[in-house]
């Protein structure tokens, strides 16, 4: 028995191995949208279930998603403004929105000393007015030469961009009257 004993264990091996196939490699698969005689309406892919929703794509929050309802804009921001949020809005601003506005928002940037339609300052008394949500619709919807801009800045960044147009409004358009008295003698000295 010893003296069979590793002829039967090779033996053994080989009908494992060869018993071993990889079938899924051997079964039929389908290039996307590609024709399929398997299902009855001809078609390989599957149309989602009704009321299937992506795994981190439910947008219950009609203002953080929207900019406020079907019937009225948001007029306060969805979170609270940190200088963390200002300063990602700063970064985020720069990026996309001074090449046409410019940095401090008056409309003047590179693209329109190339040529480009020149877009509304945002110091006009008809835009400080506006609604934060107005300026969030703009951003996700694109307005007269504007493009849409919801694909590239997420929701939460077009709000933090927002929260840093504010303050470029609040900045060019404060009166000293505005900074609290303990600080206008550091304004007033660096006259």
């Amino acid at each position: 028995m010893p003296k069979y004993r590793n002829s039967v264990l090779v033996l053994a091996v080989v009908v494992t191995i060869a018993a071993c196939r990889q079938q899924m490699a051997d079964q039929p698969r389908y290039d996307p949208l590609e024709a399929s005689s398997f299902f009855a309406d001809g078609l390989s892919a599957r149309a989602p279930v009704e009321g299937t929703v992506a795994r981190g794509q439910l947008r219950e929050d009609a203002q953080l998603f929207n900019g406020g309802s079907d019937t009225a804009l948001a007029t306060d921001f969805p979170f609270p403004i940190t200088s963390e949020v200002l300063h990602r809005g700063q970064e985020r601003y720069n990026i996309y929105c001074a090449p046409c506005h410019d940095r401090v928002g008056s409309g003047n940037g590179m693209i329109v000393r190339r040529g480009y339609a020149r877009p509304p300052s945002y110091h006009t008394d008809i835009l400080r007015r506006q609604p934060v949500g107005h300026f969030f619709r703009v951003i996700s919807r694109g307005m007269g030469a504007m493009p849409s801009y919801s694909s590239q800045i997420s929701a939460a960044d077009r709000w933090a961009i927002i929260a840093y147009i504010r303050s470029l409004q609040l900045s060019q358009n404060a009166a000293l009257t505005d900074v609290p008295p303990e600080q206008r003698g550091q304004i007033d000295g660096q006259k």
